[in-house]
């Protein structure tokens, strides 16, 4: 285990019965408490795709954990980031996409004017679960015309099997922290 997986292990909370009984949350939010270890994790994540020798031109940030770690990302790639958001949440013109939860279904938007033809694009979400927001934005992204780079997270819940789901959009998935 490295020190930024073991750091993480120290910082993230598991809060038991939360949003309903037998769910144990990982609460991310104590890690916004220290800004060294938010700029680590941005470090080890770009560092974990170059030695894939992936190309970034852009990241797509999912709302709304996805925002703190993929505007550092960006800034230290000096790279454009757009956000992906719940419907309604974004003021543009915007392109959409329903998706199936367990429980129903959700949509995210895009603007559809922030990915450009060609673009590589790196999508960054807090936690990865079933994939299912994941592969969303995955699927928004290449309806603008850009294509998956790949995906980070910081922690994966590998029990719920989300790596499978999203796999088929790029072989390069970064998470620091895996629950099984």
């Amino acid at each position: 285990m490295n020190h930024i997986t073991q750091r993480l292990h120290q910082t993230i909370r598991t809060v038991p019965d939360f949003p309903k009984p037998g769910i144990q949350f990982k609460d991310i939010t104590p890690i916004f408490l220290d800004a060294d270890l938010c700029d680590d994790i941005a470090t080890q994540i770009i560092n974990r795709f170059q030695q894939q020798n992936v190309r970034i031109d852009a990241i797509c940030a999912i709302e709304s954990r996805g925002f703190f770690i993929g505007i550092l990302i960006a800034n230290k790639l000096r790279v454009p980031l757009f956000p992906v958001r719940k419907a309604g949440k974004l003021p543009a013109k915007t392109k959409s996409y329903t998706y199936e939860l367990e429980y129903g279904n959700a949509t995210l938007e895009i603007h559809t004017d922030v990915v450009k033809p060609g673009w590589q694009v790196m999508i960054h979400d807090d936690l990865l679960a079933t994939g299912g927001t994941a592969m969303a934005a995955a699927e928004l992204i290449r309806a603008e015309g850009g294509s998956v780079a790949g995906f980070s997270f910081i922690v994966e819940l590998n029990f719920l099997n989300g790596r499978q789901k999203i796999s088929p959009y790029s072989n390069c998935i970064v998470s620091l922290v895996n629950y099984t």
